[in-house]
C-alpha cells in the first residue's frame, strides 16, 4: 500500500487530495491544526490517520509530529498544502511588516523546514510536494496583484530548488504544485475550478511522477509552469 502525509488537510484542497488518495487505495495520513469534522467523517471506513495539532510554523510541534510517526513506514509522498494569503489585496509595500513576515514565514519558510524535517521518511522513489501558484511565476507576473503572496510563492519555488540542489543524491524528488485557480476560501467563488477536479488532476500528475528526481515545477494537468 502506498502511503501519503499531506500537511494540512482540514479543508479545501487539502480536504479534497485526502479523499482523492483515500478512494485510489492510499494510506492517509493528514495534519491539521484543529478538529476537522470534514476529516473525521472522511475517516470513517479508510485507511486515514488524523495528527491535531500540527501548526507548520511552529518547529515544536513539527518535531512533535516526527516523534508520533516515527515507527510508521515511510511515505510515497510528503505534501505540504498549508498556506496564508492574508491581506494579499494590499500591496506589499503598504502592509504592515509583520504581516508581510508572517506570509513569508507560513508560504515559504514553513514548507521547507517541513521538508528538511522530514525527508528522511520519504521513501525511495518517493515526492516531496509542495503547494505553490503560478502566481509564483516571476515570468508570469505582469499585473501585478497579489504583491505578498506571489512573492511568498515565488520566495517557496527559490527555497525549494536550493532544497533539492542541497539533497541532490536522494532518491526522492520535489514538485512544486500549482492547482490551478480553485473554488476554496483562498481562490473564491470565481474560480474556474472545483476542489475534486483539482485534487483529482494533482493526484493523477503525482502518481506519473513517483520515481522522478530534481525538482520540477508543475501543474495540476501535468504542464511545466514557467519560472
Amino acid at each position: 500500500m502506498r502511503r501519503v502525509l499531506i500537511v494540512g488537510a482540514s479543508r479545501g484542497l487539502g480536504l479534497g487530495l485526502a479523499a482523492q488518495f483515500l478512494s485510489r487505495g492510499w494510506d492517509v495520513t493528514a495534519t491539521v491544526r484543529r478538529p476537522s469534522p470534514a476529516l473525521d467523517e472522511l475517516a470513517v471506513g479508510h485507511s486515514l490517520r488524523i495528527e491535531i495539532g500540527v501548526d507548520i510554523d511552529d518547529d515544536s510541534a513539527v518535531a512533535d509530529l516526527r516523534a508520533r510517526l516515527a515507527e510508521a513506514p515511510d511515505f510515497d509522498i510528503v505534501f505540504v498544502v498549508a498556506g496564508v494569503a492574508t491581506q494579499a489585496g494590499t500591496p506589499a509595500a503598504l502592509l504592515p511588516r509583520d504581516v508581510v513576515g508572517s506570509v513569508f514565514q507560513t508560504n515559504a519558510v514553513s514548507p521547507i523546514r517541513f521538508a528538511e524535517a522530514f525527508h528522511r521518511r520519504v521513501a525511495p522513489g518517493g515526492l516531496i510536494v509542495l503547494m505553490t501558484s503560478k502566481l509564483g511565476s516571476v515570468s508570469l507576473n505582469r499585473g501585478g496583484g497579489w504583491s505578498s503572496y506571489r512573492a511568498s510563492k515565488a520566495a517557496l519555488n527559490t527555497l525549494a530548488r536550493s532544497f533539492a540542489g542541497q539533497h541532490k543524491g536522494a532518491d526522492w524528488g520535489v514538485i512544486l504544485m500549482h492547482p490551478g485557480w480553485v473554488r476554496t476560501d483562498l481562490g473564491g467563488r470565481r474560480a474556474t475550478l472545483d476542489v475534486e477536479t483539482s485534487a483529482r488532476g494533482m493526484v493523477n500528475v503525482l502518481e506519473r511522477q513517483l520515481g522522478q528526481r530534481g525538482c520540477a515545477y508543475l501543474d495540476y494537468a501535468g504542464e511545466t509552469v514557467p519560472w
